[in-house]
């Protein structure tokens, strides 16, 4: 399964962080533009200063993990769409460029699922798109976040709850699936 990753579900670091390594574990092919980490790089500046340096890095990590997913920007499908938000116009485009199954993002009302339907591609949100590869292959999921657990522990210096963690990143369902 493909599944672009919207702006949106890159800019919270552990769903980001999820997302990556569940795809690291083959359980979906992550499919991401430029100008998509570009958006992301740029929401970040409303952390400080230092921010959107980090998270360039990031994305050039992110493109590095997954060379397949990036995919350039298709004008000539742009132009023929339309959404409620045009400025996500390029999302659905990278959708269909790549043959993807998936946009995964929070914002349902940008993406009204008649339109999705008629391009064969569906909107999910992240903890359901999560909570799905889950319940095909427990293991897989429960690795991929005691690791994201494990490496936010690092970074904080002490334990932190997977409750709070999975809570913080919107993925309530995983949450409770995991024992949350």
């Amino acid at each position: 399964m493909k599944a672009v990753l919207d702006a949106c579900v890159l800019y919270p670091t552990i769903l980001r962080e999820i997302l990556q390594r569940t795809g690291e574990a083959g359980l979906y092919q992550p499919v991401f533009s430029d100008r998509i980490l570009r958006e992301w790089v740029l929401a970040t500046a409303k952390l400080g200063d230092a921010a959107p340096a980090l998270a360039a890095g990031e994305a050039a990590l992110l493109r590095a993990a997954f060379p397949r997913g990036l995919v350039r920007a298709h004008p000539e499908i742009e132009a023929r769409l339309i959404l409620p938000d045009p400025d996500d116009v390029h999302v659905l485009a990278t959708a269909i460029a790549s043959g993807a199954d998936a946009i995964v993002t929070f914002n349902a009302q940008d993406f009204p699922g008649h339109v999705l339907s008629a391009e064969g591609i569906v909107r999910r949100d992240p903890d359901g798109f999560l909570w799905e590869m889950h319940s095909r292959n427990p293991q897989a999921v429960t690795r991929a976040v005691e690791a994201v657990r494990a490496r936010a522990e690092t970074v904080a210096g002490q334990s932190v709850a997977l409750k709070g963690l999975l809570k913080r990143a919107r993925l309530y369902r995983l949450g409770k699936a995991l024992g949350a």
